[in-house]
């Protein structure tokens, strides 16, 4: 799958696809990819209902495309196996120079999986209700007008505090290393059970990123009767909400699972994605 009208993108599948037939395996992909890439091969609706036929789904671009896949086929047995093309790419798996030698190791069972719970807001938004599943985060900010936003948060019916912020980022163990970290949340394993509450630009200093247990119910309501705000799931789907909305954020029941390639880590990725070279010292 891909969003990208990149002409590396459409290379890089046609390749993908030769490797795999001359495999002996079959090639399937969702409706968008055959018509960006000119693929010859049977097609699905979308990554949804693709998931449901294949054994393996490839996503090739960067975290948001991952994002969106993983959105559409949680709770499926699929593993996604991520190809970056483009960004920074917390979630995708290698880069395209490494997809070849990839695809070989994965065929010789070189792999395992990882299980990402999503997180689940509901609730009620400008009086309509909403059920909404995030695989990094949510996140309750102001419009485009420059002024701040109050939100009231309680965890498990008890009050944390209200903020006087830009927003509030609700983010799982995956999501840490997205939003949050940028916003100066901590960087969790994404094997911790917990959910990390990071207030943006806060109006008081002592406000922090606050980590709570990822089965807490974390309560966020708007108090702001002037400013937009709008709740936002993993960066692209966005919700208006208005002064008394109240949306509750908590562990979603679905899942996904990530492939991975033997040998890799969290620890192993954040140390090149982030450059960290250590010190001299």
């Amino acid at each position: 799958m891909t969003n990208s009208l990149k002409a590396s993108s459409r290379s890089l599948i046609h390749k993908a696809a030769t490797l795999i037939r001359k495999s002996g395996r079959a090639v399937l992909c969702d409706a968008k990819t055959a018509w960006l890439t000119g693929l010859k091969c049977p097609s699905h609706p979308d990554a949804g209902t693709l998931g449901q036929e294949v054994d393996l789904l490839l996503v090739f671009g960067g975290d948001g495309m991952m994002l969106g896949v993983a959105r559409q086929v949680a709770g499926a047995r699929t593993p996604i196996f991520g190809v970056k093309v483009g960004g920074l790419g917390f979630l995708t798996a290698v880069t395209s120079d490494e997809m070849a030698q990839a695809l070989k190791r994965i065929w010789a069972g070189d792999f395992f999986y990882e299980s990402h719970p999503l997180i689940a807001a509901t609730g009620l938004a400008q009086g309509h209700p909403i059920a909404q599943n995030a695989l990094n985060d949510f996140v309750i900010s102001r419009g485009t007008a420059p002024r701040l936003i109050e939100l009231r948060v309680t965890v498990d019916d008890d009050l944390l505090t209200n903020y006087r912020c830009d927003g509030l980022i609700v983010s799982s163990p995956t999501g840490s290393t997205a939003y949050s970290l940028a916003a100066g949340g901590a960087i969790v394993s994404p094997k911790a059970e917990v959910l990390t509450l990071t207030p943006i630009c806060p109006h008081t200093l002592s406000n922090r990123s606050v980590i709570v247990p990822l089965d807490s119910s974390v309560e966020v309501k708007v108090l702001s009767e002037k400013v937009e705000t709008i709740l936002t799931a993993d960066g692209q789907v966005q919700i208006p909400l208005s002064v008394g909305d109240a949306v509750t954020i908590r562990r979603s029941r679905l899942s996904v699972r990530l492939l991975r390639l033997n040998g890799s880590s969290f620890f192993d990725t954040l140390r090149r994605k982030l450059n960290w070279s250590g010190s001299n010292v």
